[in-house]
């Protein structure tokens, strides 16, 4: 990692600086990215014998309202003592004229976030049930804690979120699109006509999957979860929103995949299917989920949205060194739209 221009997504000097003002350690930095993110970016920065995360938003122009860092790190300390397990905030940067975009560091944590691989140990029945089972309850755990008391009701107002959701997302293809992909309006005129009457109101991750949740290390006993990670676009809502969106970008075995199933592991025998996820959820809440599909369709298309502002960056030049995720959308992008509209019409694509 190199010092260069006021765009570059880390300065070692300046981090350096930062990090010594507010006594997180001294000497020099080294940084390396970590992560699957495809919004926000993710350091993990050693100096000397400590290590350390640094998250920041991507390179400017950001969109208005996204990449909060300053919103993001205080949800983490408001929940720090809520019993969902949060990343610690050791420090806040506002200042732009470090990296560009606000900041926030918290500590390294050695733990297991499972993609395409998991520890030898758990590559059995009981651990994989165990860590979709855990998956499934510490969402429920999430969305039980109460909202009414600040610093959670500033959060968001939860009256019109779905409504809000259809409007915004179908208002920013044609910002960020240079294509014309007519089903991409026809899903969202589908969501329109077919909101459902939220039964409850909540904190939303907006991004709750397997690879946002990290597991402690193999110790000699099962899977155990200890952070919930990427609350960049967590708000109050619909509950239902964030379990739509778990299933429709979980991996299982007989159905098609997409650019957003980023954990293909869970498509191994003795995870929990889709709808095993959604019977435990229900079971623990006694929501309703007669509704799911809605919920599913809306998280595939607002996937093809935001992965489509993605690719439109990349093809702009706006994210150079991107050769693995971006150029996959020219492609991934229609995917999500045709599997959101085969749940929209009763059905899925099957796997090829």
């Amino acid at each position: 990692m190199h010092d260069r221009g006021p765009d570059e997504l880390f300065h070692r000097g300046r981090v350096r600086r930062f990090l010594e003002s507010h006594g997180l350690g001294s000497g020099a930095v080294e940084a390396e990215r970590i992560g699957d993110g495809q919004s926000n970016v993710t350091f993990r920065v050693t100096q000397g014998d400590r290590t350390l995360v640094l998250r920041r938003g991507p390179r400017p122009p950001l969109p208005k309202s996204t990449h909060d860092m300053v919103r993001e790190a205080r949800l983490l300390r408001a929940l720090a003592a809520s019993g969902v397990p949060v990343p610690e905030i050791l420090a806040v940067c506002e200042d732009e004229h470090v990296l560009g975009v606000p900041f926030y560091v918290m500590p390294f944590s050695e733990g297991v976030i499972l993609t395409d691989t998991e520890p030898e140990p758990w590559c059995n029945a009981e651990s994989r049930t165990s860590v979709s089972a855990q998956l499934v309850d510490t969402l429920v755990d999430l969305h039980q804690l109460p909202i009414a008391a600040e610093p959670i009701a500033s959060l968001g107002r939860p009256a019109g979120y779905l409504e809000r959701q259809v409007r915004r997302f179908g208002a920013l293809w044609d910002v960020n699109s240079t294509r014309r992909v007519p089903l991409v309006s026809e899903l969202g005129s589908w969501l329109a006509a077919r909101v459902p009457t939220p039964q409850a109101a909540s904190i939303v991750h907006g991004d709750y999957r397997l690879g946002n949740v990290m597991f402690a290390k193999p110790d000699g006993g099962g899977p155990r979860v200890i952070l919930v990670l990427d609350w960049e676009m967590a708000t109050l809502g619909d509950p239902l929103a964030d379990l739509g969106y778990l299933m429709a970008t979980y991996a299982e075995p007989g159905r098609a995949g997409s650019v957003m199933q980023l954990s293909s592991v869970t498509a191994l025998p003795g995870y929990l299917t889709r709808n095993d996820l959604a019977e435990r959820y229900a079971v623990r809440t006694g929501l309703d989920l007669s509704a799911i599909a809605w919920y599913q369709v809306l998280a595939l298309w607002k996937s093809a949205v935001f992965c489509e502002a993605i690719y439109s960056r990349w093809l702009a030049g706006e994210r150079p060194g991107d050769t693995a995720f971006a150029p996959r959308l020219e492609a991934g992008v229609l995917e999500l739209l045709d599997q959101a509209h085969g749940i929209m019409r009763g059905g899925e694509p099957e796997a090829q």
